[in-house]
């Protein structure tokens, strides 16, 4: 499994964390996008970067990490391919790979404390999608994407 990560400056310090987290606890992989610090930046730039390499399969899997989760999941559903998850609390973050199919996690530095964004990351990440229950809905989704990129 690889992971794509990426933040906005509000999201650095915990980007740092839960890097370190993957590869000492969950032993995964990842590919690290950016921001490389605290210095003022914007989250739809990480985000699409995050979104692109799960769109384009060099990445299984993105995280993002900005103020709230919620811009940043706004930006990367913008992205063909992409299903992303705003999940500041684990309920969600089960739910959107259980019955969403959800690639890609968002997290808001300002809403989760490193602890519990750990879980969320371990959830997110281990769950499988049930496919078999949920698969139709996810698929009108995406058919819905192709046909609103299909009109150009």
């Amino acid at each position: 499994m690889r992971v794509a990560i990426g933040c906005d400056h509000g999201g650095y310090e915990l980007k740092e964390k839960i890097k370190k987290y993957l590869i000492d606890e969950l032993n995964v992989q990842y590919e690290d996008l950016g921001t490389f610090n605290t210095n003022r930046c914007d989250y739809p730039d990480y985000a699409f970067l995050v979104a692109h390499a799960v769109s384009s399969k060099k990445c299984d899997f993105g995280i993002m990490i900005d103020g709230a989760g919620i811009g940043s999941a706004m930006m990367a559903n913008k992205v063909p391919g992409v299903l992303a998850a705003c999940a500041n609390e684990i309920y969600t973050a089960r739910n959107s790979r259980q019955h969403n199919g959800a690639n890609v996690l968002t997290m808001g530095s300002m809403v989760v404390g490193e602890g519990v964004a750990k879980e969320i990351v371990k959830i997110f990440l281990n769950t499988k999608h049930e496919g078999d229950r949920n698969i139709e809905r996810v698929n009108t989704i995406l058919n819905i994407e192709k046909r609103i990129h299909n009109r150009g």
